[in-house]
């Protein structure tokens, strides 16, 4: 009789510390999205636009994003995961580097103005001060982010005309080295940024136009910091020390952003925090040149061609500890100020485990309080120190152009 006694109290004992380990789950995920409702979580790149561009061709009776949709993002989804306000970004390919790059880009500004235009739950923002007044209201700010400055086409002019439209940041470059900055992925061909390019940082300073370093070398990345007036931005981006991508930030970098006073947003694409999957993707970015150079002259077959193989791509998906770790590695070394959320979402076609689609936001900020994290600093990460970074990059514009006047530069 005592061994089966001994295997009954074990059985009654499993499912009670189940029950408790689920309350205990239950109990941090309430109050996630309770923190989640107390302030804006801020995500600063969701690649929606482009799905929507090169999917429907910009049509929204096609694919829109007020319905579901069969990526990880539309905007029933968005709101689930408490996101109050969302940078969307619009991108031109790689493959119009040389020609209509800017024309791409402005086809996914008015995308993004349509469908935020069409839609009850977002409204549109350009300001701190907007983000806050429309979450108040229980939207959605819809903000807007240009990535890569291939987009301008070396025309001072061109970027602040997108400044008009609301764009307010821009990644200096893509996967590409373009003719004023030097990418991670591609070869250096500047040793960071030109004379062009320390000129578009001080245009962007003077705009009120975040700077954002992601996706540039590390000489790119220093660069940036020495020039600009204004704390930078890094859209979507994680942590090399733990994925080894020359697309995450360095500890030797990290460490220089409280000087700063800028922000890390953290990325969730696998081959960005998980060490197997960096080594997977260590070269995907090649892949997209190379089908530049088979499409010679045809920019949407190369984009097509590159957008088709890398969705058949497998790599290690990582998991939702994982992109955690990112964020308490950056909090580290660069401090709590320093860090937020900047997924990626939009185009994944694989996905951490546990961070599925844009509804999981609360499962990672419960993780974080899992570990121990004060509800203070949770909602430093969700949106606090973004709308700190926004806040100084209107101020130090406001004071520039006090100072300087209207841009005298050439376009």
């Amino acid at each position: 009789m005592r061994p089966l006694t001994l295997a009954l109290l074990m059985s009654l004992a499993v499912p009670a510390r189940g029950t408790a380990d689920q309350a205990d789950s239950l109990a941090l995920l309430e109050r996630a999205r309770r923190l989640h409702r107390e302030v804006p979580a801020i995500d600063t790149h969701n690649d929606l636009p482009t799905m929507i561009h090169s999917r429907a061709a910009g049509d929204l009776r096609k694919m829109d994003p007020n319905g579901r949709l069969d990526i990880d993002t539309d905007l029933p989804r968005l709101r689930q995961g408490l996101i109050g306000a969302q940078f969307w970004a619009a991108y031109a390919p790689s493959s119009y580097i040389d020609k209509g790059a800017a024309r791409y880009t402005l086809e996914e500004i008015d995308i993004i103005k349509r469908f935020t235009a069409k839609s009850p739950v977002l409204e549109f923002a350009t300001t701190a001060a907007d983000i806050e007044r429309i979450f108040a209201k229980g939207k959605t700010a819809s903000l807007i982010g240009i990535e890569g400055g291939h987009a301008i086409e070396n025309s001072l002019g061109t970027l602040r005309m997108f400044y008009e439209l609301g764009v307010r940041y821009m990644t200096l470059t893509h996967s590409g080295t373009t003719p004023w900055a030097d990418a991670a992925t591609d070869a250096p061909k500047h040793g960071g940024l030109s004379a062009f390019g320390e000129e578009v940082v001080r245009e962007m300073n003077r705009l009120g136009m975040m700077v954002d370093i992601s996706h540039v070398s590390d000489a790119t990345m220093l660069d940036a910091l020495r020039v600009s007036a204004a704390p930078i931005i890094y859209s979507h981006s994680s942590a090399r020390a733990l994925a080894n991508h020359v697309r995450n930030v360095p500890d030797s970098i990290l460490s220089l952003i409280p000087k700063n006073g800028g922000v890390v947003m953290v990325n969730i694409f696998p081959g960005f925090i998980n060490a197997t999957a960096a080594k997977q993707t260590a070269t995907i970015l090649d892949k997209e040149r190379e089908f530049n150079r088979q499409h010679p002259g045809h920019p949407d077959a190369a984009a097509k061609a590159f957008l088709t193989w890398l969705e058949a791509q497998k790599m290690e998906p990582g998991t939702l500890r994982e992109v955690a770790d990112h964020v308490d590695h950056i909090r580290k070394v660069a401090g709590i100020d320093h860090v937020g959320l900047g997924a990626d979402y939009g185009s994944l076609t694989v996905h951490p485990t546990g961070l599925e689609d844009v509804s999981r936001y609360p499962y990672l900020t419960a993780e974080l309080l899992r570990r121990g994290w004060t509800d203070a600093d949770v909602k430093k990460v969700l949106g606090q120190n973004l709308l700190r970074v926004m806040r100084s990059v209107e101020q130090t514009a406001a004071r520039l152009q006090r100072e300087r006047g209207p841009s005298s530069a050439v376009p």
